[in-house]
């Protein structure tokens, strides 16, 4: 028996298998893959078609370049540095310009600093003369003593400005002193004014110009109108009206991300200027125009962290005529601009090649047109697809539906040249109607 049987197995394997094709006259079956394959052609043509325009090649490999300059005056007046005027070369950082630029809003001064010794911290500087100071040891912990002991020779301040000379410095009648320290004396100023030193800043203009190309597809193109007018960059503003005009003012850049430029300025911030490009290359290259977007990139509330605004300190020396070096210490606060480009651009090869430029840089951009290989590609998938909704509706057919087993008798036959009529299912010879079966 078992010889048998493994006879029968070997000899299957060289059976071979034909389609055949059988109408089932069963509405609810026709119906379900009808609507099975208007499922899948909607999905292809709707979102494989439309909206993913998956008929086109994509470039992904972006070249982008962002030049930035901005421009503006201001004028203060404050004890540390009398009457002054500013201009870009001053509050702009760094100045040439790049996709990463920070203006200087408010700042605090500490002129005429030498290498000496003196103490860590004497006092915490009020913010008016009106507002009552308090010792300033506390804001450096590590610079707190009792006697000399405590301030170990050589040893640097954690968090503070120089190196502990031995000494404990006390006020006459306190218990408790600062370390003295060799560091740039007198020590930084801690305080900073109620509102901006440079809040005019409000009303400077930045030009920000972006150049993007595709190399796959020669395509470039610029955030400026070409015109032969040479004034026109000098009176235009950015708004819905005039796209190509890339002259923003600051105030309306912080405006447009959700914030105040004054409340911004008095401790700095970040705002992110997101220039998208969504265009279709299989249309007119007017039809490809830039669009605009600012946000705040840093933490809007000042008042639940200590960590808010945006800050960095420089120093500017000089010696004077006995040869002793000096500086003057800027703590700088201000608003840091990040210019980012990305988006989807669309068109056909053959209309770009004489608008070639030679920008290049970084960012993240899509680019594609018409291409024969993704179509067929999409069209092949669409296709086995519908492929698979035929199989799914034969597991209804044969294997779901009340009377399935008449259906795979009718589907399923099984032929031998020696013998001259089918041998089918020992319960079904697969001649049965559905009316000798019983209806559905």
């Amino acid at each position: 028996m078992g010889q048998v049987a493994w006879k029968a197995l070997f000899l299957s394997l060289f059976d071979y298998k034909t389609e055949k094709y059988v109408i089932a006259k069963n509405k609810k079956v026709g119906v379900l893959y009808r609507v099975v394959q208007l499922s899948i052609l909607a999905y292809l043509v709707g979102w494989v078609f439309v909206v993913k325009k998956g008929y086109q090649d994509t470039d992904t490999s972006l070249q982008s370049s962002v030049i930035t300059k901005l421009k503006g005056v201001a004028f203060t007046n404050t004890s540390e540095l009398g009457e002054r005027l500013w201009d870009v070369a001053d509050y702009v950082i760094p100045p040439q310009g790049e996709s990463v630029f920070f203006v200087m809003t408010n700042l605090i001064v500490t002129p005429n600093q030498r290498q000496a010794m003196c103490p860590e911290v004497g006092r915490i500087e009020p913010l008016d003369p009106q507002t009552p100071a308090k010792p300033g040891s506390a804001s450096i912990p590590d610079a707190l003593c009792d006697k000399d002991t405590d301030c170990l020779e050589g040893e640097a301040v954690v968090a503070g400005n120089g190196v502990k000379t031995g000494r404990c410095l006390k006020d006459r009648g306190s218990t408790r002193g600062t370390c003295e320290v060799l560091a740039w004396c007198p020590v930084e100023k801690r305080y900073k004014p109620k509102k901006p030193l440079l809040g005019s800043a409000e009303n400077f203009t930045v030009y920000i110009k972006n150049s993007i190309r595709f190399p796959k597809f020669k395509f470039s193109k610029m955030n400026v109108l070409a015109t032969d007018n040479e004034s026109y960059l000098k009176t235009c503003r950015y708004s819905q009206e005039h796209p190509y005009c890339p002259i923003f003012v600051l105030g309306n850049i912080v405006r447009w991300a959700g914030g105040n430029f004054q409340e911004m300025a008095l401790e700095g911030g970040v705002i992110g200027i997101q220039i998208e490009w969504n265009c279709d290359l299989d249309k007119a290259p007017s039809e490809c125009n830039p669009h605009y977007s600012f946000s705040r990139l840093d933490n809007k509330s000042a008042e639940t962290s200590i960590s808010s605004g945006y800050n960095f300190r420089f120093a500017k020396y000089y010696r004077d005529a006995e040869g002793v070096d000096y500086r003057t210490l800027i703590k700088a606060y201000g608003i840091r601009f990040d210019v980012m480009v990305n988006g989807k651009v669309r068109a056909q090869a053959r209309m770009y090649q004489s608008l070639e430029r030679k920008e290049v840089g970084g960012g993240s951009c899509e680019a594609g047109k018409f291409n024969i290989i993704p179509t067929i590609i999409n069209i092949s998938s669409g296709l086995a697809l519908m492929g698979a909704g035929a199989f799914f509706c034969d597991l209804v057919l044969l294997y779901l539906i009340k009377k399935s087993n008449f259906y795979r008798g009718k589907k399923y036959e099984e032929v031998k040249c020696s013998s001259r009529k089918s041998l089918s299912s020992p319960t079904l010879n697969g001649n049965q109607s559905p009316d000798q079966l019983g209806g559905l």
